[in-house]
């Protein structure tokens, strides 16, 4: 990380880690066994992506009303605001998910897979760190669930 981006409110320790979670969410989603599962683990994978980024450049400063990372993410990197918009989306839909309400076809859920992952790495390099590694294409979610 460079000067510019060294985290105000986290630890660089806590970015690193969140960015490792967000990638190890990636790979269970890939590894689950319904669309459902996989829509939500790679959604969860974008908003630890997210949250990643605002730890970096928010300052720990006291209390505020709680604020969805997709409302803040915007302010913090506006270039990702179209992403902020899209996840917040698809985070309404993975609640109703996990509520049992509706479903999504392998095809959504596989394209939130790949769309998480290409979060990430905007993320990555917004914070001025190196790619990770693609997912490994045996991993790639193709099964049609």
């Amino acid at each position: 990380m460079s000067t510019q981006e060294a985290p105000t409110g986290a630890s660089a320790g806590t970015v690193l880690d969140l960015l490792d979670r967000s990638r190890a969410g990636l790979v269970q989603a890939c590894q689950s066994q319904t669309a459902s599962q996989r829509y939500t683990e790679a959604h969860l994978a974008a908003l630890r992506a997210a949250a990643a980024l605002v730890a970096a450049r928010t300052a720990a400063t006291g209390r505020s009303r709680p604020r969805s990372v997709w409302e803040v993410l915007p302010g913090l990197a506006p270039e990702l605001g179209e992403w902020a918009a899209f996840f917040a989306a698809t985070g309404r839909r993975r609640l109703a998910l996990e509520r049992g309400a509706g479903g999504v076809s392998a095809r959504e859920a596989d394209d939130l897979v790949r769309q998480s992952e290409s979060f990430l790495e905007l993320v990555r390099r917004t914070l001025h760190l190196p790619f990770a590694e693609p997912l490994p294409g045996e991993l790639a979610p193709t099964a049609p669930w």
